[in-house]
């Protein structure tokens, strides 16, 4: 077996948790070979390029091997290379922390592990060294 499906490839490989979401990413352009969105039965075979866009970020894989089966977690690393560049994998970092600053109406309180993560970008991005009190401007313009 030299080739398989792209929908089957991409659910074997962990990409997407079913092979219908797998397949639906195909129809709605979401996966891409040469810049080109791919059909869902558009097949795959070794040395192949797969770019997968899930917002905000576009993985890129290339195709070690193929296998019709899903495999354990361990083993995918043998069938793919993740080639994805830094920059896109440090939009999800942006994307987490800026989750809870600016919260859509409706969602709620935050969690508590929302709350600890906001307590501690907070602190990072505060500095303690500023010893300005705003107020103090006005008094001076009275005298």
């Amino acid at each position: 077996m030299n080739e398989v499906r792209v929908d089957k490839w991409l659910w074997a490989m962990r990409v997407f948790k079913t092979r219908t979401i797998a397949t639906d990413a195909c129809k709605k352009g979401r996966v891409l070979m040469g810049g080109q969105p791919v059909k869902p039965s558009r097949t795959v075979k070794p040395g192949d390029i797969v770019d997968v866009r899930r917002p905000p970020v576009t993985y890129t894989f290339r195709v070690k091997a193929v296998t019709q089966n899903r495999l354990g977690a361990k083993l995918v690393p043998d069938y793919m290379e993740n080639l994805t560049p830094q920059s896109q994998l440090d939009l999800l970092d942006v994307v987490r922390i800026s989750g809870f600053i600016d919260r859509r109406k409706g969602l709620g309180r935050p969690t508590k592990r929302e709350g600890r993560d906001l307590a501690r970008f907070t602190e990072d991005i505060s500095d303690d060294g500023w010893d300005v009190d705003f107020l103090d401007d006005d008094d001076d313009s009275e005298d």
